[in-house]
């Protein structure tokens, strides 16, 4: 459980595995996804690597089985995922899995092609008989049908021989339906009107072998006279990509190529549905096992690219690899390791070697599905340096709290968690779906984050006492008029005072009006005030003050247990306590003082209390002479002028204290601290002896503790250890003192946003309730109804587009702003990076990433 707060130990290994059982102990832990493997060979290039060879055949047999996917998504076939999780197979079932992809995809192929030379033959036939049809009928359109069924005899008017006929030759073809007005034009202009064009749209809709796509093409026959004007139209139907087809000039002779082009149709669509039926056949069961092929040969794949990140020692029989891996998980990794050498039949054991390592490990944060969400808004900010405290558990109860505070409505927190809890729910067949949308999978994965921030909205519009705009009388209210009007009470008030004014002002110092607080929350009677939004205004400013500064206390609190797992003495005490005296003295007070006022001043004397705000600016002008702002309590002055005092003398200990420490520890570390003159031993630093002993027992902790300023291992290799450059740790201070102190104040003030968005969602849920649902509970009448169902139809739509997911956005990026800005600069610097184990997960889930 304690790993939670803070990220897994990890250590650096090194693998010595058999050559014959390397390949299945890598592949046992990619099933278990605990090591995350280095490349041992950087400088060697992709292709000049061992397993190469092997990567390529995977690649090859990968793109044969994307080949075949095509092709059932193509047909509309549903690929069969059980959700199975087949082994790998061993590398000697690499050429039985080649051949029968090979197989399958020749014969896919081969289907492929007759099948679309079948349907060009067919489509070739459809045209002709097309073009019979409609030829036949311009024929018979003529006037003079006989002359032009006899070859077209005619004669020439100005020709001197009119005695010697002419002969008109045509031809037919089918073209595109947007080709023909281009068509003609260019006929007309090339020919000069010397030839005579008829065009008939054919209704039905016919395939493009080549493409599968419908296309819309029409019938054309043109008549010419002589050669020269037939090779133009040729050269313009090519030119156009018309097809042109042989048509006989005879009637009789038409008819019967007709009668031979449908029964060849007949015989072709027989023979084109059987090519289906098999194609589908086959494809079918390819559909079954597609997806266990892909995850096959994709581990095959991710575990031969593994494999080039070894190294091979000189006796070509063992192979060496490093991996990071928490050391929490080596027993389940010698596991692993045992199973792959046992499948493989090796008799050599497999060795895991624990190595010490003064490079940074990679941070491993181990999370479930209700911890992920949270741990990925952490590390969007930026990935935990190395065992440093992890916000995401204290992310899981302030995040949707804050959230809720700017958010805080029971009736839009119940919907918000009615969805969340829909999500949740049914988040295993949810899962099954997989569902490609981008916008669902990632509310889908925050699904838990969303379910708590519509719970903490609960909470809170419980406390704000608002519904939908509307406050709830679930008490009773604690304020009563009743004593202003009844005379026994001696109230002047009357019942025609209450008729006749629109506004009245109850007085809270007289006997009987104020009964008391409201049980919990705001009481109801201040949603038909006029001073709302003064009174909340006031209350929802104060209470963001409140939490802003409880939050960024605890974070400065958080960061004391990394000075004291990382050994840093120096910065808890000046580094965290004068930050923890700073903000204490200066905003702690505040706080303190806004609890002091609340509590000391009632309602009768609620007038006379002095502002927060002019006397917090008097306390830093040293102002104490102030008639309008009296002071809130004895002694104030002094304690004020003490508590500044102590936080400006917090700055230089920041400042230069720690950089004066800083420089002499260095020059213990470089000189061991002592300087023999005459035997005699001078300086406060350890003693020789003293420095073996802290230098053995430094060199014996974790490799992150390597990076501590104050290890005096260092001392024996002074040659490896980098200058110290007082400028740049002086500067480097400075910064970090500026930008904590005046983060204190903008930080602060950064937390108002609290009451700025909570005003805002307040004021917009009231704008709509009053300009929509007003609208239909206006009306009286029996229409009412309807007038009223469609009025809620839009008060829901733009309750749910506006006030949840617009304003739930904006309330969750101020969260997050509060979160990554105000709280994590305090204790987390996020300079890490994050742990990839090696994992075949990403395989089983779809993804297919290596």
């Amino acid at each position: 459980m304690g790993q939670l707060f803070r990220s897994e130990e990890m250590t650096l290994a090194q693998l010595f595995l058999q050559s014959e059982a390397a390949y299945c102990c890598v592949s046992e832990l990619g099933e278990i996804g605990m090591v995350q493997f280095r490349d041992l060979n950087p400088d060697v290039n992709v292709f000049q690597r061992k397993f190469v060879n092997e990567v390529r055949r995977c690649e090859e047999m990968d793109r044969k089985l994307r080949f075949v996917e095509k092709e059932i998504k193509k047909a509309n076939i549903p690929i069969i995922d059980t959700g199975e999780n087949p082994e790998v197979p061993f590398p000697r079932d690499m050429i039985d899995l080649e051949a029968s992809f090979e197989k399958l995809e020749n014969e896919l192929k081969e289907i492929n092609t007759n099948q679309e030379a079948l349907k060009k033959n067919f489509l070739e036939l459809t045209e002709l008989k097309h073009i019979l049809r409609r030829t036949q009928q311009f024929f018979d359109e003529m006037e003079d049908p006989s002359i032009l069924e006899e070859s077209s005899t005619l004669m020439d008017p100005n020709d001197p021989h009119r005695g010697a006929p002419l002969r008109l030759g045509f031809v037919a073809g089918v073209i595109g339906r947007e080709r023909i007005p281009t068509f003609e034009r260019m006929l007309w202009r090339v020919c000069r009107g010397n030839v005579f064009l008829r065009q008939a749209d054919i209704e039905d809709s016919l395939e493009d072998p080549a493409t599968g796509d419908q296309v819309h093409k029409s019938v054309f026959i043109i008549f010419f006279q002589g050669d020269q004007l037939k090779n133009r139209v040729k050269k313009i139907c090519e030119g156009f990509r018309a097809t042109l087809y042989p048509c006989p000039e005879t009637p009789q002779e038409r008819k019967e190529m007709l009668a031979g082009v449908n029964a060849r149709i007949e015989d072709l669509q027989m023979v084109l549905n059987q090519t289906e039926d098999h194609r589908q056949r086959v494809l079918q069961a390819a559909a079954k096992t597609v997806r266990v092929w892909f995850i096959k040969v994709r581990k095959m794949k991710a575990i031969y690219h593994t494999l080039n990140l070894c190294n091979i020692d000189v006796t070509q029989k063992c192979l060496i690899a490093e991996v990071w891996c928490p050391v929490s998980d080596l027993d389940s990794i010698q596991f692993a390791l045992r199973r792959g050498t046992e499948k493989s039949g090796s008799t050599v054991p497999s060795i895991l070697n624990r190595m010490q390592t003064k490079q940074t490990p990679p941070t491993y944060n181990k999370t479930n599905k209700f911890t992920s969400g949270f741990q990925n808004i952490v590390d969007a900010y930026g990935i935990g340096t190395y065992r440093e405290m992890n916000p995401a558990p204290y992310t899981i109860i302030t995040f949707p709290f804050l959230f809720a505070v700017m958010f805080g409505d029971m009736g839009h927190g119940a919907l918000m968690t009615c969805a969340a809890l829909y999500l949740v729910l049914r988040e295993s067949r949810l899962m099954a779906q997989k569902n490609d949308n981008e916008m669902f999978n990632m509310v889908f994965a925050g699904r838990y984050i969303i379910l708590l921030m519509g719970v903490f909205s609960v909470y809170t519009g419980i406390i704000y006492n608002d519904c939908f705009s509307k406050s709830l009388n679930v008490f009773g209210s604690g304020w009563s008029v009743r004593p202003m009007f009844d005379p026994q009470v001696g109230g002047n008030w009357t019942f025609a005072t209450l008729e006749g004014n629109r506004l009245l002002q109850l007085d809270p110092a007289i006997d009987g009006v104020f009964k008391g607080p409201y049980p919990i929350g705001i009481d109801p009677i201040w949603n038909i005030a006029v001073n709302k939004l003064t009174f909340l205004n006031s209350f929802k400013m104060k209470m963001s003050i409140i939490l802003g500064v409880i939050h960024m206390l605890f974070g400065v609190s958080l960061s004391l247990f990394n000075h004291l797992y990382f050994k840093k003495p120096l910065n808890i005490y000046l580094g965290f306590i004068p930050e923890v005296i700073f903000m204490s003295s200066l905003f702690g007070y505040l706080v303190i003082l806004i609890f002091y006022k609340w509590v000391s001043f009632t309602a009768r004397t609620s007038k006379d209390a002095p502002s927060l705000l002019i006397a917090f600016i008097n306390m830093f002008l040293f102002n104490y002479n102030d008639p309008s702002n009296k002071p809130l309590y004895s002694g104030q002055m002094g304690l004020q002028i003490f508590l500044v005092l102590i936080a400006l003398a917090c700055v230089p200990c920041m400042l230069v204290v720690k950089t004066l420490v800083l420089r002499r520890q260095h020059l213990w570390r470089k000189h061991l601290g002592t300087q023999n003159f005459g035997g005699i031993r001078v300086g406060n630093g350890p003693t020789e002896d003293q420095a073996e002993i802290i230098q053995h027992d430094q060199l014996s902790q974790h490799s992150e503790e390597e990076t501590e300023p104050c290890l005096l291992s260092s001392a024996v290799k002074a040659h490896e250890e980098e200058e110290f450059n007082f400028a740049d740790v002086a500067v480097h201070q400075a910064i970090h003192t500026i930008e904590y102190c005046l983060g204190c104040i903008s930080n602060t003030a950064s937390y108002l946003r609290l009451w700025a968005l909570s005003l805002a969602h307040a004021q917009l849920s009231e704008v709509l309730w009053s300009m929509v649902m007003h609208i239909g509970l206006s009306s009286r009448s029996f229409g009412g109804f309807f007038l009223l169902t469609i009025v809620f139809f839009f008060f829901g739509v733009l309750t749910v587009a506006i006030l949840l997911i617009m304003e739930g956005l904006s309330a969750f990026l101020h969260a997050l702003r509060l979160h990554w800005v105000e709280f994590q600069n305090k204790f987390y610097s996020g300079q890490g990076f994050k742990f990839l184990p090696f994992t075949f997960e990403s395989i089983l889930d779809g993804r297919f990433e290596e």
